[in-house]
């Protein structure tokens, strides 16, 4: 731990091999959570290179329980958290939207770390079992094409980390590489980072993960989501290459909203949030849902455009395909 430690706080990167060295010594419970503390925070202070989020990735997917399923397309809509933004719970709510439009979805997430409601704590709330066996939550998959992966239950080693990052209360690169980790094979993404400085990279990551077809978005004041006021920009990642790019809702043919819009409280209000729109009653929420929704279209490839995929996301929700895949998941994730 020194010698690496050492070589961040001076500022030096790691090579992939060398995280990934540190990445199985922190999580073997060698280190102590004041070491851990230090190393989160100094790598941060340097800045995470590509090969230093690859390589403990590589390692936190390497130590979880892995979900086995037939289904080979799945897509992840996670975002990083940590912008501190107090919006309702906007890629768990697309997520639904997603599924609806006949994307297998493996929603992966967490409990809040800095918000007041988690994907996990909102679908606690709305009846989803977060204890299901890897093998019931493969078939839950393959039989209704949307599961959520509980982070804290599939990736037990996540508990020598947790401590530290709970105190530092800011994003590091484990929220950097909790996105990347679905304990199901991802052919397809569409992630959402705080880090607008980590755009371009975190698409890189991502092709050396093996997505396929994948979007990085960060939306303005660094939301981890699209958003329906000033700019979004992202990185797209495309037959092995990435691009970047930007859009207003103008673009797109949707109304502005402000963030005091998309606002929520705790759990039992983003819960009934999440059935509002899910039910198609108008409002901010909808309208946000609708565009990280047709993102998330656009992400897959289903679509070939983002004011398209909005058009989809629309339709899905209105046809009431979305709150189905809801309440099929409070059916079977019991």
């Amino acid at each position: 731990m020194y010698e690496y430690l050492d070589k961040i706080v001076r500022f030096q990167d790691l090579s992939e091999a060398e995280m990934m060295d540190l990445t199985k010594n922190l999580f073997s419970g060698q280190y102590s959570e004041g070491q851990i503390t230090a190393f989160l925070m100094g790598l941060k202070m340097k800045g995470e290179t590509v090969d230093e989020v690859t390589g403990f990735a590589r390692v936190m997917a390497s130590c979880a329980n892995n979900v086995p399923t037939s289904v080979t397309d799945a897509m992840d809509n996670c975002g990083t958290g940590g912008d501190k933004s107090g919006t309702f719970n906007i890629s768990t709510t697309a997520a639904f939207v997603l599924a609806g439009g006949g994307i297998n979805v493996a929603k992966h997430g967490s409990r809040s770390v800095s918000s007041k409601s988690g994907s996990a704590d909102v679908l606690e709330e709305l009846g989803i079992n977060l204890s299901l066996s890897p093998e019931k939550l493969g078939k839950v998959l393959e039989d209704i094409g949307i599961v959520f992966l509980f982070a804290e239950a599939l990736h037990p080693k996540l508990e020598e980390v947790l401590p530290a990052c709970i105190e530092l209360g800011m994003p590091t690169v484990v929220n950097l590489a909790g996105t990347l980790i679905n304990p199901v094979k991802i052919d397809t993404q569409l992630l959402g980072t705080s880090r607008s400085d980590f755009i371009e990279q975190s698409a890189k990551i991502l092709r050396n993960l093996g997505r396929r077809r994948a979007l990085v978005i960060t939306g303005e004041n660094n939301m981890d989501e699209a958003s329906l006021f000033g700019i979004n920009r992202y990185a797209l990642l495309e037959n092995g290459e990435v691009s970047l790019g930007e859009f207003t809702a103008s673009d797109v043919g949707m109304e502005e909203v402000t963030l005091q819009d998309i606002q929520a409280g705790d759990v039992k209000e983003n819960a009934k949030i999440i059935l509002d729109v899910l039910e198609g009653n108008p409002s901010p929420y909808l309208e946000t849902t609708i565009l990280n929704a047709g993102l998330g279209f656009f992400a897959n490839g289903k679509v070939d455009s983002i004011k398209e995929g909005c058009e989809l996301a629309r339709e899905v929700i209105m046809s009431g395909k979305a709150l189905k895949k809801l309440r099929l998941l409070q059916e079977k994730q019991v």
